[in-house]
């Protein structure tokens, strides 16, 4: 009474009136496909009952039974596929391979049968454009760096990179000033000495004279020595404790020896000039130490401390190329008495600023020398002391010449001849309408015409200076004025100190070098009136007292009892800088702390 429509495929069972699917194959197992016909009749029977005419409806939903129909059969086909997953292995081309009796029937019967395939390919290539899609990605920075694990930090941390070792990337710095305060700046692997001198100059606004230096300082130790300007500073603070430093400060003696270099290296200590009998002109005695083919030597009494003792022996040194050695026998120079000391390639030579307080040093000269690959600890130092401030300078220097050699020279000669290319463009540009004009030099009696350019574009460029520094000097002490009486006009000077101790003065003056000409003003500790000069000549450190005086109702100060006044202290420096008058030497350079 009823017409059904079936896909193609269909086919009815004539014993059990269920439906069933058939491949589009010519060999088929009758037997198998009535299993299946099993599974998936009762499932059509229930689509067809509810068309059926209980339902007391006159047409059939030919939509719902094929729904019906579909989705039995992917019931079926996840069943099969299970089935055979869990029982037969895959092959390498992701087909199954059927058990041994199965493969033996088929090859009797000859059927193939239709199975599904596990597809592994689908799930490689998406891990495979998983892994594309990650590495294709930018790479995001850390922000915080400093938060990381030390091997994955760019923050140098000290003794995380081999000294000497070559690297790559950006670091951070940390250095401090006298005040205590630091500054962290990021800086390549390949930076010198030199090169973060002239970026915390730029960064602190200083005055670019080429006196900066950085200072290794190692507090519990008691060591400090200035840095080379072509070492880098990566690879210093790679070999550095946890609680050592840089320090930026001055330091006018680093080249001073190439300007006088008989101060530094006095004839009964070179023994060059001890086997010629004869004055020796400086030029000579440079070349001597930087030429690798003479073998100059540096010979002397200095105090060592014994190895875990704290008793000091006066021994006979030597100084050489090859290293620092002591005669076990007098003054003698033969090989069988000579004992190796120190090597000058692996070591570096520090000024140890605690010796009597620390070491128990017999005097105040000491210095040591420290091996580069040393844990920092005290029994792998070699202290030792001088007998006075000249002979230690002379054998430090002598230290630094045969360790570097024509490097250090080459480090002095770099900022001269980039102030040479500077003055170039530093030159004042004339207008068209001043070249009528003359140059005229004023200061003798009369004035005569400048004929040498020369000497016309110095004296310009000195009168601007002047007459800048005179401009910001009266506009300085209006406002010093207004606010500040008179007396404290000098507090915004670089070379005034306040007060400090004596003892505080003569640090402050050891640490920028001990050169001639070397000054600083502080407030007098005995008269609160009063203040004091305290100059470095000779590498001695003198003090002059400054003593206020009154005339005619006005306070001056003078330096030689009243014989020369000025109204304030920038007059008196400005004054004496230009003329020694009663000092030993002009004053040339200051004392100066700055703030990073």
């Amino acid at each position: 009474d009823y017409l059904y429509f079936f896909p193609t495929g269909l086919t009815k069972c004539s014993s059990c009136f269920s439906f069933f699917c058939l491949p589009q194959q010519d060999n088929i197992d009758r037997s198998s496909n009535h299993r299946q016909a099993d599974l998936i009749g009762p499932a059509f029977q229930q689509s067809a009952n509810r068309s059926s005419p209980n339902h007391q409806e006159d047409d059939v939903d030919l939509e719902a039974l094929v729904n019906d129909m579909n989705s039995s059969l992917e019931s079926l086909y996840s069943t099969c596929s299970s089935q055979q997953t869990e029982s037969t292995p895959l092959l390498h081309n992701g087909q199954t391979s059927p058990p041994s009796s199965t493969s033996a029937d088929a090859q009797q019967t000859g059927l193939r049968r239709s199975q599904p395939m596990h597809i592994l390919a689908v799930r490689r290539l998406q891990e495979e454009e998983q892994q594309l899609r990650t590495s294709s990605l930018p790479a995001i920075p850390n922000p915080f760096p400093e938060l990381c694990s030390p091997a994955s930090s760019p923050v140098l941390s000290p003794g995380s990179l081999p000294p000497g070792e070559p690297s790559t990337g950006n670091y951070i710095v940390k250095i401090f000033s006298e005040d205590g305060m630091g500054k962290v700046v990021e800086i390549p692997a390949d930076m010198t000495a030199r090169d973060l001198c002239q970026l915390l100059v730029y960064k602190s606004h200083c005055v670019d004279d080429n006196t900066w230096a950085l200072v290794e300082h190692h507090p519990l130790l008691g060591l400090e020595r200035c840095l080379e300007d072509h070492e880098l500073v990566v690879q210093v603070q790679a070999s550095m404790n946890s609680d050592s430093r840089f320090l930026f400060r001055k330091n006018y003696a680093k080249y001073e020896f190439f300007r006088n270099p008989l101060t530094f290296f006095p004839e009964h200590m070179v023994a060059w000039c001890q086997e010629t009998s004869r004055t020796i002109p400086p030029s000579q005695l440079l070349q001597n130490f930087l030429a690798t083919s003479s073998c100059p030597e540096i010979q002397g009494y200095l105090y060592v401390k014994e190895v875990g003792r704290k008793s000091w022996k006066k021994v006979y040194m030597f100084l050489r190329r090859s290293g620092l050695y002591c005669s076990t026998k007098g003054t003698s120079k033969e090989p069988r008495h000579l004992q190796l000391l120190a090597d000058l390639e692996d070591s570096n030579i520090f000024t140890v600023i605690t010796g009597k307080k620390q070491h128990g040093a017999p005097t105040d000269y000491e210095f040591c020398i420290k091996p580069n690959k040393g844990r920092g600890e005290l029994k792998e130092l070699r202290i030792l002391c001088a007998e006075d401030e000249q002979g230690r300078t002379c054998w430090m220097t002598a230290f630094r010449l045969f360790k570097y050699g024509i490097v250090l020279y080459q480090n002095y000669k770099i900022p001269q001849q980039r102030k040479t290319l500077l003055s170039h463009f530093s030159a004042p540009v004339r207008s068209v309408s001043e070249n009528s004009l003359v140059a005229m030099d004023f200061s003798g009696r009369i004035g005569r015409v400048i004929d040498n350019p020369v000497e016309a574009q110095s004296a310009a460029m000195e009168e601007g200076h002047a007459w800048r520094f005179i401009q910001y000097k009266n506009i300085l002490k209006y406002i010093l004025n207004v606010f500040f009486p008179s007396a404290v006009i000098h507090i915004a000077q670089l070379w005034f100190h306040g007060r400090i101790t004596r003892e505080e003065s003569h640090r402050i003056i050891h640490q920028q070098g001990q050169v001639d000409g070397l000054f600083l003003l502080r407030v007098s500790q005995s008269n609160p009136k009063a203040f004091v000069l305290t100059l470095c000549h000779h590498q001695k450190i003198k003090h002059f007292q400054i003593l206020p005086c009154e005339e005619d109702g006005q306070v001056f100060f003078s330096l030689d009892d009243g014989a020369t006044k000025f109204t304030d202290l920038i007059q008196l420096v400005e004054f004496y800088q230009l003329n020694r008058g009663v000092l030993p030497c002009k004053l040339k350079h200051p004392c100066t702390v700055v703030a990073l």
